[in-house]
């Protein structure tokens, strides 16, 4: 889980990264210029996958097409659409701590669809507490921001249909291997992606520059050994035990996206509601 949690952490600077060798172009990170990358990041990620899974067409054979949509769709496309276009507006430093609210969107997703206990009281204390913690941050973000408000909505958004796309998931795993889900999943994606953002299609030459090609490789290879480990422990051990260990998620993300971007500094915003953050977390997973 620190595996995953130092990946998706790096992905925060790496995508801001993108935008500034756009920006000194004179490149706007606009939304088809954000679809594009995204495509060929997930298309690429996803290939990996399902070159390294060991029967990818015999198991797509055996699952409902229906199911392997629904969660390209709420893992990849929606979740994804809804990330870069929170770090276009604010800051990674605020992504990398509100990353964590998956963990909370599970707590009260999972009850009502996959019939597990609610929250007992003492939990919903600690979502109360998160939640608080979620405001504090937003409200004094720190430098760098941008527009902290739309962002924080967006990156909750984000999370909530990644918390999805596990449910969606556990009913994939009956029938596809964690590899071969996680692949088709990233490319169905990433096709979606590349479709929706064709406007971009003849900027191609222009965007990727040599450093962005190099940080997309990157970005892929963090989306197939991130999500590839990610789902492959969700088969072996309970959603709802995993996601008590997501706390790593923003403390890497946040301490990754401090050091690596330019111009971004945490304020006592990020400090104060990342602690109660991560004491939500932590104090969650206890509970359980």
């Amino acid at each position: 889980m620190l595996l995953c949690a130092l990946l998706w952490g790096s992905a925060f600077p790496a995508i801001k990264a993108i935008y500034a060798e756009w920006a000194e172009r004179g490149i706007e990170p606009d939304m088809p210029n954000r679809l594009m990358l995204a495509g060929v990041r997930f298309m690429l990620g996803g290939l990996v996958l399902l070159l390294l899974a060991r029967h990818p067409i015999r198991e797509l054979k055996q699952t409902s097409f229906g199911r392997l949509f629904a969660f390209a769709c709420a893992q990849t496309y929606v979740q994804y659409f809804l990330f870069y276009t929170a770090l276009a507006v604010s800051s990674a430093v605020l992504g990398g701590l509100l990353v964590g609210s998956g963990s909370i969107w599970w707590l009260l997703l999972a009850p009502l669809l996959l019939k597990t206990p609610w929250p007992s009281r003492r939990q919903w204390a600690f979502i109360a507490l998160g939640a608080v913690g979620v405001v504090f941050a937003v409200y004094k973000p720190g430098a760098g921001s941008g527009q902290p408000v739309l962002g924080g909505i967006l990156f909750c958004l984000c999370t909530l249909s990644g918390s999805f796309g596990l449910i969606f998931l556990q009913k994939i795993l009956k029938t596809m291997g964690a590899k071969a889900a996680t692949g088709y999943g990233l490319f169905i994606g990433g096709c979606m992606f590349m479709l929706s953002g064709a406007t971009a299609w003849s900027e191609l030459a222009t965007l990727f520059t040599p450093k962005v090609m190099l940080l997309t490789a990157y970005l892929a290879f963090v989306s197939a050994l991130g999500f590839g480990l990610w789902n492959h422990l969700t088969s072996l051990f309970p959603v709802n035990l995993l996601a008590g260990y997501r706390f790593l998620v923003p403390v890497c993300a946040v301490v990754e996206s401090s050091l690596l971007v330019s111009g971004e500094s945490p304020g006592i915003g990020i400090a104060v509601g990342g602690a109660m953050v991560i004491a939500a977390l932590v104090g969650l997973q206890r509970a359980r």
